[in-house]
């Protein structure tokens, strides 16, 4: 809970034909020639690169073991598996997608989450910037848009959504700029790409002269076109927390199954067309780009929802299943990227391409039996009511939070005095909550398992207790354990294995038998690998020489020092 204060199944035979070629691996990758050079020597000249969010490691091995003439299950076998990767802390989409495309961690990369609080910003809307800036919200989410409730954003096209693929790649021009953090050095709005530290990787390949596309869910992943605002070239991203076109009021694309399907497949289109080297909308030919991808929604709101088009949510107990509805979601996207892979082939890019799949996060908790919804708000007014009893003159204490199965708390009081007071109270409090049946009952400790506070949350993260972007309160949630009032049955942000264990698989062309890597990596690996894939140098990546990010063990890559 976010508390705001101020096309037919693709046979597999598909994968197979594009990865059976006889390159060997040596010359399907890159080497580099001295720091900040690189020089391509092998065939890859582009990158597919596929987040299906809300996927585990555990459901692609559930999922090959049980299909094992789909897609997904030939590309293991043609690709390198690492089953052991992990996603960033905090686990939310937005931080997971910038070290993604950065090699960075949160602390690097100045993004905690999508929804947060910067003690050195004016408020959204500030047009006279007096004084020492007093902090605001730092939301980069749908209520940015020009219009959060159109598919388009607010741009205005006519006939949505059968015409969404005419949505612009100008993404500028749908975001509110009166909703954006304003700036305490320029007074002016903050754009989510401004926001960023660092640099993206496709700020990296346009450099080097190279196409890129992305499509994903909000107009704010502009933040991946970095601080220079020149990395994607072609944006596709409709608004998935707006009004889904057909169904009644109030429902979005991602509150019904079939609504974030119909709303995945408008983005595979794009993806399609960019395979067949034109720009996402097909009204360009711009040849295809050097690095693309998209994300899928369909799995990760297939986990959430109880229930949806008559179909039971989430897994079966014990949590390594999954049930219909989220079944339904795997046969989907195998099936999209089957479509991709025909495609690709078709096409003759079967050996200049690399595929890369993984997840920006996965979800807590897999079991239904282990599900505890708590109610935060509940908890912020008992900490605002104990402070105020203690402090009668003081201002209420909890200044903005952003909560899921995570506690990322921001206080209007910065002291390590203040930050104790709240530790203290989250750890001695109980708190209701509701299991799965929606039976009351009671967790501990606000249903936290640890919190760190002040100066430990600024250490945990790797940053000074002054950086302004932190959260004062950062708490890892018990087990099971999610904050909201919606029917949510899971949730991502946090520091659980769940939310963090992940897939990710390397499929190079001329890559006969597959091999399964046992190595603990993470997502922020594929970044600099990317880049070496394509020739590029991964130092070129500012988060990689800061973190000294490697490239993911396996592949033969000489990372340039």
């Amino acid at each position: 809970m976010r508390i705001r204060k101020l096309q037919a199944l693709v046979a597999a035979a598909g994968a197979a034909a594009l990865l059976g070629g006889t390159a060997p691996l040596a010359a399907a990758v890159a080497t580099h020639s001295g720091a900040g050079q690189s020089r391509y020597r092998g065939q890859i000249r582009h990158v597919l690169l596929l987040s299906v969010d809300g996927m585990h490691q555990q459901d692609l091995v559930w999922y090959v073991r049980h299909y094992p003439r789909s897609t997904l299950a030939d590309l293991v076998r043609h690709g390198i598996e690492y089953s052991d990767a992990l996603t960033t802390v905090p686990s939310d989409s937005f931080p997971a997608t910038v070290g993604l495309m950065t090699g960075g961690d949160p602390g690097v990369t100045g993004f905690y989450y999508d929804d947060t609080y910067n003690y050195d910003v004016f408020p959204a809307g500030t047009t006279k910037c007096v004084g020492r800036p007093p902090g605001g919200q730092v939301t980069y989410d749908n209520t940015i848009d020009v219009n959060p409730n159109r598919l388009d954003a607010g741009q205005g096209l006519k006939g949505l959504p059968g015409s969404i693929l005419q949505m612009t790649s100008n993404l500028r021009s749908v975001i509110n700029p009166a909703s954006l953090p304003v700036s305490a050095a320029t007074c002016q709005p903050i754009y989510p790409n401004q926001y960023l530290k660092v640099n993206t990787i496709f700020n990296v390949v346009r450099n080097a002269g190279l196409g890129t596309a992305w499509s994903d869910k909000h107009p704010s992943y502009l933040v991946l076109s970095g601080p220079s605002g020149n990395g994607v070239e072609d944006f596709f991203t409709p608004e998935i927390d707006s009004q889904a076109n057909g169904y009644p009021a109030g429902v979005d694309w991602d509150a019904d199954v079939a609504a974030t399907m119909k709303f995945d497949s408008y983005r595979v289109q794009a993806v399609l067309n960019e395979i067949d080297g034109y720009n996402h909308s097909r009204t360009r030919h711009v040849g295809v780009p050097g690095l693309f991808g998209m994300n899928f929604q369909t799995v990760t709101t297939a986990e959430q929802l109880p229930s949806s088009d008559g179909l039971t949510g989430g897994y079966l107990p014990g949590g390594k299943v999954p049930g219909p509805l989220l079944l339904r979601a795997f046969n989907y996207v195998n099936t999209e990227i089957g479509a991709m892979v025909a495609q690709i082939k078709a096409q003759g890019l079967a050996n200049s391409t690399a595929i890369i799949i993984t997840a920006k996060q996965g979800q807590s908790p897999t079991n239904p039996n282990d599900f505890k919804r708590v109610n935060d708000a509940t908890i912020v007014a008992g900490v605002d009511a104990a402070w105020s009893k203690a402090h009668p003159h003081a201002a209420p204490l909890v200044a903005y939070t952003s909560d899921d199965d995570v506690m990322l708390w921001w206080l209007s009081n910065r002291s390590q005095a203040a930050a104790n007071f709240v530790r203290h109270y989250l750890l001695s409090h109980t708190a209701v909550a509701y299991n799965i049946h929606g039976k009351r009952l009671t967790v501990r400790a606000s249903g936290l398992a640890k919190v760190y506070a002040g100066a430990a949350s600024a250490a945990y993260f790797g940053v000074p207790n002054s950086d302004p972007r932190h959260p004062v309160i950062f708490g890892i949630v018990q087990h099971g354990v999610i904050y909201a009032d919606a029917p949510d049955i899971a949730q991502h942000g946090g520091a659980d294995f769940q939310d963090l264990s992940i897939p990710i698989l390397v499929i190079l062309p001329g890559l006969r038998h597959g091999t399964t890597d046992s190595a603990q990596v993470k997502i922020i690996q594929i970044a600099p690998t990317i880049l070496a894939l394509l020739g590029l140098n991964p130092s070129d990546l500012q988060a990689v020489r800061i973190e000294r990010t490697q490239v993911l063990p396996g592949l033969s890559i000489r990372r340039t020092r």
